[in-house]
């Protein structure tokens, strides 16, 4: 006997997610229930609970075209110099790392079975057995270690150069396991390999124009600054995975013009909307919006060493003229939390929540900007849609600072090259970053004297020190205490504004499902194409 619940038997919820699956229409499904005997608020709350089991049970076939906001004809498949996102989706669809965060921040093994070490300087890595690359060659320890000392080669031009270098020695006791050494300790190794440039590639790869991997797709069409396909994997090792048959990635810079492609249901998920867009999505019921906090975030970058960030006061005066709460509330829609021109988001456990923002003070601002001698003088500031929401705070600023006679000339140009061409290059230039896991990534990636996306060209002795000094730290209170005192310098001493920590904003169509919440970012860390399906 089929047990009963509110009237109805788990035979009755088959049938009906049976019906679901075969199209039937919400009015056909309400009658089959009535005529069943069930009364119509136990028939809606049947319906309601088979649409939701119908909706998480993950579909296998279709395809779908995904909108991401930039391009670049730079683009590549070379995992170690993949800097835009629309690189990491690509690169995420067609390459495995040995470790991988999941949405609670954790760090799970991948192509790695196992990462371990006594002392967070030697590490033992185990790896997964019988898995092969797109053409058929066994994934071995020699992949990981080629696609690991790649980036210590500078002509290689490895974008995580820096954080890669403290890795020291390489030894593979056999095709399975590998000894990776480090200068110092740092407990944070596994989660550092969960970075997107930390994609293994087959060794001996020296043509990335193919993009041979060991991930869920195979690229069947890359077209730098056009567009990329690629299918799915039949050899794929992960059981199920991929659910698509394939997925087509391009870029529309305009986020007007990317709601509306997905509206038209041109692209099936449009990629970091702009809050501003979102009332085009209201009442629409074929659109899905998905929001998080990652701790994401747009600056405005003054470089240090060129005309008029190396003025004393001028970095600190665009802090000031910064009207937080305007674009929090209006420019973002709420979708944002105030910032305090640090990078660490309010999600991460090391956030020194204790560092208050700079509040809106034009009279500070005029004051800094009389001690730097630019009151009164054009200052060009290069914006962009490339950096999400750029123009808005350009124009925020601009607005403030015309009403104490400091004049910004804002430059808007193009998304194509921007960060080719203008990003760490102008003297004053707005950046965009996609959160990443730990403080060390973070400051190693931006504010080290030796990073190699340091904006404002900061360098501190001290701060290098303290970043040494912490990563080898086991002790979590004190390695705190550390990145709290390491956000005052860059809140302080850094030529980088950052206003709020803005939410994440993906829309797509109501028959994609399984997006989830990422630490690595929007839409999924970029991964999003191993674990979407299509609905129906």
């Amino acid at each position: 006997m089929s047990d009963r619940i509110n009237g109805w038997t788990t035979v009755d919820k088959k049938n009906v997610e049976d019906a679901i699956r075969r199209g039937a229409t919400r009015r056909e499904l309400l009658n089959m229930l009535l005529l069943g005997g069930l009364a119509t608020a136990a028939g809606i709350g049947l319906l309601d609970s088979a649409v939701s089991a119908v909706a998480a049970t993950p579909k296998r076939g279709g395809s779908i075209k995904v909108a991401a906001w930039n391009s670049s004809t730079a683009e590549t498949l070379d995992p170690a110099k993949a800097s835009l996102p629309i690189d990491h989706m690509r690169c995420a669809a067609v390459y495995n790392r040995l470790t991988f965060l999941g949405e609670d921040g954790e760090t799970n093994m991948e192509l790695a079975e196992s990462i371990d070490t006594e002392d967070a300087k030697v590490w033992t890595v185990k790896l997964r057995k019988g898995i092969t690359f797109h053409d058929g060659k066994s994934f071995t320890s020699a992949d990981v270690i080629f696609s690991l000392k790649r980036h210590l080669d500078p002509a290689v031009g490895s974008v995580v150069n820096t954080i890669a270098k403290q890795m020291t020695g390489f030894k593979a006791i056999d095709d399975q396991t590998i000894e990776i050494t480090l200068a110092t300790p740092n407990a944070d190794l596994p989660t550092i390999l969960a970075i997107n440039q930390f994609q293994i590639v087959a060794d001996g790869t020296t043509d990335f124009s193919k993009g041979n991997g060991t991930g869920p797709f195979i690229s069947k069409v890359f077209e730098p600054g056009v567009r990329s396909v690629a299918v799915r994997n039949p050899n794929y090792w992960k059981p199920n995975l991929p659910y698509l048959d394939s997925f087509e990635l391009i870029a529309i810079s305009d986020d007007t013009a990317r709601v509306n492609a997905l509206l038209s249901g041109d692209v099936q998920l449009a990629g970091r909307l702009n809050p501003r867009s979102l009332p085009l999505l209201d009442n629409q019921p074929n659109v899905k919006i998905v929001k998080w906090l990652p701790g994401n975030y747009t600056d405005l970058n003054s470089r240090l060493d060129m005309d008029p960030g190396n003025k004393a006061g001028f970095a600190t005066g665009i802090k000031y003229l910064f009207n937080r709460e305007l674009i929090q509330k209006s420019v973002l829609r709420g979708l944002a939390e105030i910032a305090n021109d640090q990078p660490i988001g309010p999600t991460n456990v090391h956030h020194n929540k204790d560092l208050k923002p700079k509040p809106y003070d034009p009279d500070k601002a005029k004051f800094h900007f009389k001690e730097a001698g630019v009151l009164g003088k054009s200052i060009p500031i290069i914006t962009s849609e490339a950096a999400v929401a750029a123009i808005d705070f350009a124009t925020v600023l601009q607005q403030a600072g015309d009403e104490i006679g400091m004049k910004f000339d804002v430059k808007r140009v193009p998304s194509d090259g921007y960060w080719s061409n203008y990003w760490l290059k102008a003297p004053v230039h707005f950046g965009n970053l996609q959160t990443r896991p730990t403080p060390d990534i973070i400051f190693s990636l931006l504010y080290a004297s030796d990073a190699p996306w340091n904006e404002s060209h900061y360098h501190s002795e001290k701060f290098d020190k303290m970043l040494l000094e912490a990563r080898g730290m086991l002790d979590r209170n004190k390695r705190k205490e550390i990145y709290g005192e390491m956000q005052v310098m860059i809140s302080e001493e850094a030529g980088t504004a950052i206003p709020v920590f803005m939410s994440n904003i993906d829309a797509m169509s109501s028959k994609l499902q399984g997006l989830r919440p990422n630490p690595l970012g929007g839409l999924m860390g970029f991964a999003f194409a191993e674990y979407v399906w299509l609905e129906g």
